[in-house]
């Protein structure tokens, strides 16, 4: 036989084989490979007895609690809890016999105890598309929950990206900043929320706010509160997997009759047939569309400078008559087709695709600073103005704070990397985002990029401490000159941010610029640049009159 023609039945047989990779059914742990650090992530994972690669399955995504793992969360939602005395450690080691159901779930790491924002979120996305890339999936049956923790990223992942999910269980919610302005996304997406009375680590009113939200925003909420109950609800809202029950009662809707969706940032930009194509990010937009009838649609839209409809497949359209649609009460009469898109005029709303002016902010270069470290990112340090051995360690070790975000009392799996304005290659520049520590003067990369950027701390302002985001081709460069961003953060009093929590929590506090002086707990100034990546006028005027910063 001809040598090439066995090369290539040798590549097809291989390439059915793994097509028809075996899965052991029950419980287990997979793997998925992480672009954020080039690492091989866990997530533990449920396959039912009778698994049948033909048919679809409805997916399951469980989140953990601080503290946890995704071995201890998979047993959790099967409403498996540790046994008399035993420890988590001794409790993860071993699966038991979980109850048979059809349905199949995973529950990934994501690095430990880091919430679900950033690189935590991105991965419990990998997870999802892993599982997809593996298993047949019904798209119209895929569900989220998670305890503490994980039911603070429940809400928040569930509210930011409300079409992916067909219901969501929240227990003993412990959600992030910003989450409850987020809401109104729950029009379409059942909740059910469970918590005790007697939680001393989130307050059960945490949970009584939120039922109290959803229910006056008419969205389809149930709550489930148990006397005398602690911090470990999930034991009696897991039991017997009773969790699978209530989600067999929803499917996906992926045409509701009302698309009601608030967001701030391009990274959420669209749920079920309505696309945000323009807002200004760190503002909170509001669309409200809803089909009054077959080929008319009435839309309500705040702080948006543009949108589509998409309206292929709804069944209140049809390509066989005009299409009428009212924007905050005016009518606009147009030719049917697939999708509709309006963009703002002043106070008025003309139909056609809203274009982004050139270097204004967009998907992918919206800010804010965390937005940076939210994926692929090395910490870089310069080499430059005559800088000894002595004056180049101590670089060093402001560069290696910054990129090693565990803690002694929170160790991560992650790792990210310190380098020299000197070792950093092209790849590196172009592959992932940047956070450089110095000025033109001491860093070589800073000095590439200087002529863009729209701030520079002056030579001789050496109390005070710059950090800002900016784009850089396609990607995120944020500069920290002058004092580390850290300085000071355990005095700070920021939201979100403990006293005793690692370097890399400051970032994730941050808008798109600040000034500090001599610690973060005296911000002179900060905030967001507009639209256009361009300073405020009141933050540039802040900065101006401190005399440490050029604002060109």
């Amino acid at each position: 036989m001809d040598k090439h023609l066995l090369v290539m039945c040798f590549c097809v047989l291989a390439a059915g084989i793994l097509r028809a990779q075996v899965y052991t059914a029950g419980p287990q742990v997979l793997t998925f490979f992480s672009d954020v650090d080039d690492s091989d992530q866990p997530y533990a994972l449920y396959l039912p007895k009778d698994f049948e690669p033909a048919r679809k399955y409805p997916l399951v995504i469980s989140l953990h609690g601080a503290w946890s793992n995704h071995r201890l969360n998979l047993k959790r939602v099967f409403g498996k809890g540790n046994k008399p005395g035993e420890s988590d450690a001794e409790a993860s080691r071993y699966f038991p016999p979980f109850k048979d159901v059809d349905y199949i779930v995973a529950s990934p790491y994501a690095r430990g105890t880091m919430g679900y924002q950033g690189i935590p979120e991105r991965d419990v996305y990998a997870v999802l598309e892993d599982v997809r890339r593996r298993f047949p999936i019904d798209p119209d049956r895929i569900y989220l929950t998670g305890l503490s923790m994980g039911g603070g990223g429940t809400l928040w992942l569930g509210l930011t990206r409300p079409d992916l999910w067909a219901a969501i269980a929240p227990v003993c919610p412990a959600p992030p900043e910003g989450a409850e302005s987020l809401a109104p996304n729950a029009l379409n997406l059942p909740v059910h929320l469970f918590h005790g009375d007697q939680d001393p680590a989130v307050h059960v009113d945490v949970s009584r706010r939120w039922q109290k939200l959803l229910l006056n925003l008419d969205s389809n909420v149930e709550y489930v509160e148990y006397p005398g109950v602690k911090h470990n609800s999930w034991d009696y809202a897991y039991t017997g997997a009773a969790i699978f029950d209530w989600f067999d009662k929803f499917r996906h809707d992926p045409f509701p009759q009302r698309v009601r969706f608030v967001t701030e940032a391009y990274k959420y930009r669209s749920a079920y047939w309505v696309e945000v194509d323009g807002l200004t990010p760190g503002t909170l937009a509001s669309i409200d569309a809803r089909f009054a009838e077959k080929n008319r649609i009435e839309v309500k839209a705040s702080n948006l400078d543009g949108f589509t409809l998409r309206l292929a497949g709804h069944p209140s359209f049809t390509s066989t008559h005009p299409l009428e649609v009212s924007v905050n009460g005016v009518t606009y009469k147009i030719r049917a087709a697939e999708s509709a898109s309006f963009t703002k005029n002043g106070d008025s709303w003309t139909a056609g695709r809203y274009a982004p002016p050139v270097g204004a902010k967009r998907p992918g270069l919206e800010g804010p600073i965390s937005e940076a470290v939210a994926s692929r990112h090395i910490y870089v340090y310069g080499t430059s103005a005559a800088a000894g051995p002595e004056e180049i360690n101590r670089r060093r070790e402001q560069a290696m704070r910054a990129a090693e975000w565990s803690a002694p009392h929170l160790k991560l799996l992650l790792t990210l990397h310190a380098l020299t304005d000197e070792e950093i290659t092209e790849a590196d520049i172009t592959g992932g985002n940047l956070v450089l520590f110095g000025t033109r003067e001491t860093n070589k990369v800073i000095a590439r990029f200087s002529g863009q950027f729209p701030l520079e701390l002056n030579a001789g302002a050496a109390d005070y401490g710059l950090v800002f985001v900016y784009p850089a081709g396609n990607r995120y460069v944020v500069v920290n000159s002058g004092l580390p961003f850290w300085t000071g953060a355990e005095s700070a009093h920021r939201p979100g941010l403990d006293a005793d929590d690692p370097a890399y929590r400051v970032l994730m506090t941050l808008p798109d610029c600040i000034l500090f002086k001599g610690s973060l707990a005296n911000v002179v100034a900060e905030g967001r640049f507009d639209r256009n990546w361009k300073i405020p006028a009141p933050v540039a005027e802040k900065l101006r009159a401190t005399g440490a910063v050029e604002v060109r």
